[in-house]
């Protein structure tokens, strides 16, 4: 099993005494999704999932709202969600993958006591493979064009996290550990 893990938040006791939540961003297909309902589960915790939140919230699909509002009305909508949403304890929370490219949100996320923010790390190829057939429910995916420029533009910004997992060889349950072991919990 190989991973890349980064710690830059200073030694696990002191990371398992500051986390109260843990959020998970990356790009589609790095298992944010899969993972994040596994961790909650072994500590105990909430999960959610900011784009199903926003779903739930408007009546409306992701690609709906992308097509009816458009990109940035959306990026709004989905900064104020998680402004809202990361100030809880014990919660795990997922989000999608272009959140992180906005200024506020990452900010926010680096540096609200309790954060620990994790990058799953993914290869494109891994992407292109772990999401083929869902073009329709993920407007991104959809945009073949500009799937690698969005890519290559959000990974420095991913990379800033606190810790980056590499998870294109590891299974969930394996992302999962190493997680733990990143917060200090496990």
């Amino acid at each position: 099993m190989s991973s890349k893990l980064t710690p830059q938040i200073g030694s696990s006791a002191s990371a398992a005494a500051r986390t109260r939540r843990i959020v998970l961003t990356g790009f589609m297909g790095s298992g944010k999704s899969t993972v994040g309902p596994l961790l909650a589960a072994r500590l105990g915790w909430r999960f959610l999932d900011v784009d199903d939140v926003i779903e739930a919230e408007a009546g409306a699909a992701i690609t709906q709202l992308f097509a009816r509002h458009g990109e940035a009305a959306f990026r709004d909508r989905e900064h104020a969600t998680i402004a809202r949403l990361a100030g809880g304890d014990a919660l795990v929370l997922a989000l999608g993958g272009g959140a992180i490219e906005r200024d506020q949100t990452r900010e926010l996320l680096l540096t609200a006591h309790g954060t620990l923010l994790v990058h799953l790390e993914v290869e494109l190829k891994t992407t292109l493979a772990r999401c083929a057939g869902t073009e329709n429910t993920r407007p991104i995916l959809a945009d073949q064009a500009n799937l690698a420029s969005r890519y290559a533009r959000r990974l420095p910004l991913y990379r800033m996290a606190h810790t980056s997992i590499a998870v294109d060889a590891l299974t969930p349950g394996e992302v999962t550990e190493a997680i733990l072991r990143a917060a200090g919990l496990g």
